[in-house]
């Protein structure tokens, strides 16, 4: 199943079931809002998949055509964002890159709380203050639960998580190193994400939703050059380990958003990466120096997953950095 938020003038939208193809759209009939139907989901559930199943067969009379420009965030606001860091190849070279000294190997998931009353709408321009602060993409995925018990275990986490998204963690990097060297969060090194327009349902990946990750490469393209394709199932821990993670000491509500960390793998050097920071890692590693720069005003970025057969799975996120008014 497929569902996206359209504007409407509100804060929130208006909940859509959208066509496998993404060639169509239908207002929802079970709720109206996507936190709506997560706050209801084992009660709605069964008529948004009928109503899916009658759009793909064009039966819905009141469907329309999918403008992908349309679209919120499916989540424009959520209750909760958590990132994690399940990457390790990612991890590695981050320590390099801010200066870190090597950390011990971690049993637990990295993880921390970002900012979650809005994501940008997937083809918005996103305002930046100044290309001074290291402006960076970072391509993820993410999952959405319903509601979530305090103290559940890996093993039974899964069963909580009802959507698979796509998300742009934008970073400020010449600001993260010394937040994160007060050992008290990021404040200003992280502002709001972005997200695609499609949420999808764990089924609708078939196969490629394997042990709680997402076994598709994500596709980046920077400036109208293929920056990267790094696939998702390369995570250190999975997402119901990053669930049972989140929910050690307090329970979760509908509609947190937990995301994977930048999508990277240890071949990078021939897949390409998710983000500039790892790019500018390698060429430390190699030519013992970064030389590529992080973005200026006026540069795009286009992130997007397909399945095999050819089919989009959450849409676009196409998105140009403007300066902030």
């Amino acid at each position: 199943m497929k569902l996206a938020t359209l504007k409407n003038g509100t804060a929130d939208g208006r909940l859509h079931v959208i066509s496998r193809d993404l060639s169509k759209a239908v207002a929802a009939r079970a709720a109206t809002t996507m936190q709506a139907a997560l706050e209801t989901w084992d009660t709605v559930e069964a008529d948004l998949k009928a109503q899916y199943d009658s759009l793909n067969k064009g039966q819905e009379k009141d469907a329309f055509g999918f403008n992908q420009a349309d679209a919120l965030a499916p989540l424009p606001r959520a209750w909760q964002w958590l990132d994690g860091s399940a990457f390790e190849s990612h991890g590695d070279l981050m320590d390099l890159v801010f200066g870190m000294n090597k950390k011990e190997k971690y049993t637990k998931p990295l993880m921390y709380q970002g900012v979650s009353d809005r994501f940008y709408a997937p083809t918005a321009d996103v305002p930046f203050r100044s290309t001074e602060d290291g402006i960076d993409f970072e391509g993820e995925f993410g999952i959405v639960v319903s509601a979530v018990p305090a103290g559940i275990n890996a093993a039974d986490a899964a069963k909580y998580i009802r959507l698979i998204v796509q998300i742009n963690d934008w970073s400020l990097r010449k600001i993260a190193p010394a937040e994160m060297k007060t050992g008290f969060g990021w404040i200003h090194a992280k502002p709001p994400c972005s997200a695609a327009p499609v949420a999808v349902t764990p089924d609708e990946l078939g196969p490629a939703w394997r042990d709680a990750r997402v076994d598709l490469p994500l596709n980046v393209i920077w400036n109208g050059e293929k920056f990267g394709a790094a696939n998702g199932y390369h995570m250190g821990f999975g997402f119901d380990d990053l669930v049972a993670h989140a929910a050690y000491s307090r329970d979760l509500v509908p509609g947190t958003i937990i995301g994977s960390g930048t999508v990277s793998n240890a071949n990078y050097r021939e897949i390409g990466s998710s983000c500039i920071a790892e790019r500018r890692g390698i060429e430390m590693l190699d030519l013992g120096e970064a030389r590529t720069p992080f973005m200026g005003f006026g540069d795009t970025v286009r992130m997007e997953v397909f399945l095999p057969d050819g089919i989009s799975v959450f849409g676009a996120i196409d998105q140009k950095v403007v300066k902030a008014a």
